[in-house]
């Protein structure tokens, strides 16, 4: 629950999370207020070699925010090794603007980096960050931090990819862009739409949670963050925004994807080794287990099962064509093999499952599946040597295939109830 007051003294709103908790649950937790003199939001602009654009990215912000924000506010310039000159001035628009704006210096490059260290040491209640080249339209400011002043929500972040977004950038960036989410989607189960648009917000008291966990110092960052806010149950809400691609951008594409790659397989090992530490932020902060996106786990369950599939298939190529184990036999050696690996792989990456703990009754379960999956494909054998009997190894193959389709379907819906039961 946050409490905000405005520069006047009067109560604006009183709202309580909306997280399922009871009102007598709500009454009990630590208030967060903002009495006369605090800081309600602060917003970060990291730099690196901005002297040409920092200035007028300040000015226009700081217009915006006092004909539109009624609590007191803070722009942070977060400058992180720059050496032509941004340092300078953004110490002289901290001079200029006094208790408005603030320039903070990093020797360190790095986004990710930059924002960390003021965002922990801020004493603002909300704490928020848009690049400086500002890109989005301010006008998606309030929508932004509303739902965070209010309680609603714990991180707020813009997309670019929602269908009433307005946005003008060039093929290439609108393709990497949409690649790069679905892949966190399947790599990591992702379920927020946009990563990196350069304008997100965030409760400090979340902040404060979050931020020791966050490793990455450049880019990634905010995918980090979200990932693991995730992971803690927090809510994420999604503000569309208008957005215009920055001709000068210097950012180089290919080293922050081969960056990203690292990082996501960074974050799962995170994901693994520190799941007491992202269970104690839940308790904490009373989330609930995310119960995880049907929709990544769509792609993901049927990434395994192409693998398994081509491992059953070729299997029972080989053993069968090429070695002349009976039908059945390499049918079911095979079939046996790919279960077994569909299962674990399943498991633990489909579904985020990697406790030990019920794993070998998950197998057990696996071949039960086994027994439905091979009776489906023994029966479809069965009716192809009866209608055909001297049929080519080819086409049993692909007669093969076709019969586990039922099978995966069904497959599925169990092992999604794995996923439910631990929770």
């Amino acid at each position: 629950m946050i409490t905000i007051t405005t520069r006047q003294g009067d109560v604006a709103s009183d709202h309580p999370s909306t997280d399922g908790e009871s009102p007598e649950a709500a009454a009990d937790r630590p208030l967060v207020e903002a009495g006369p003199g605090t800081t309600v939001l602060d917003v970060v602009v990291p730099v690196l070699d901005e002297r040409h654009t920092i200035e007028a990215c300040v000015r226009r912000l700081d217009r915006r925010l006092r004909g539109t924000f009624p609590y007191p506010y803070r722009i942070t310039v977060a400058d992180n090794g720059s050496t032509d000159g941004t340092r300078e001035i953004a110490a002289g628009l901290e001079r200029e603007l006094l208790g408005r704006v603030r320039a903070v210096h990093l020797d360190q490059k790095g986004r990710g980096r930059a924002l960390k260290a003021t965002w922990l040491h801020s004493d603002a209640l909300v704490l928020a960050y848009m690049d400086v080249d500002l890109s989005t339209d301010l006008d998606g400011l309030w929508p932004l931090v509303a739902p965070l002043m209010s309680g609603h929500s714990d991180l707020a972040i813009g997309t670019r990819l929602n269908r009433s977004s307005r946005v003008v950038r060039g093929t290439k960036r609108e393709v990497i862009s949409r690649c790069y989410n679905a892949g966190l989607s399947v790599a990591l189960g992702a379920g927020f739409t946009d990563a990196q648009c350069g304008f997100k917000a965030i409760r400090a008291d979340v902040a404060r949670e979050l931020l020791p966990l966050v490793e990455d110092p450049r880019w990634f960052f905010d995918t980090e963050l979200l990932v693991l806010a995730e992971r803690c149950g927090l809510r994420i809400h999604e503000v569309p925004v208008d957005w215009y691609d920055d001709p000068d951008s210097r950012v180089d594409v290919v080293h922050t994807a081969l960056d990203d790659i690292r990082g996501v397989f960074r974050v799962r090992r995170v994901l693994r080794d520190r799941a007491e530490e992202i269970a104690g932020i839940r308790d904490r902060l009373g989330r609930t287990m995310p119960s995880g996106q049907t929709s990544g786990q769509v792609i993901r369950f049927a990434a395994v099962g192409v693998l398994s599939t081509l491992v059953h298939l070729l299997g029972f190529a080989g053993l069968h064509g090429a070695i002349g184990v009976p039908t059945q036999a390499a049918n079911l050696v095979a079939l046996l093999v790919a279960t077994v690996l569909n299962t674990s792989v399943n498991r633990a990456w489909t579904f985020g499952i990697r406790e030990r703990g019920g794993a070998l009754w998950h197998q057990v379960q696996g071949l039960v599946l086994l027994a439905l999956t091979w009776a489906l494909s023994a029966g479809a054998l069965f009716l192809l040597d009866h209608t055909w009997h001297a049929a080519p190894t080819a086409v049993q193959t692909v007669i093969l295939g076709g019969s586990m389709v039922i099978a995966t379907v069904t497959k599925f819906a169990v092992m999604r109830r794995w996923r439910t039961a631990g929770e």
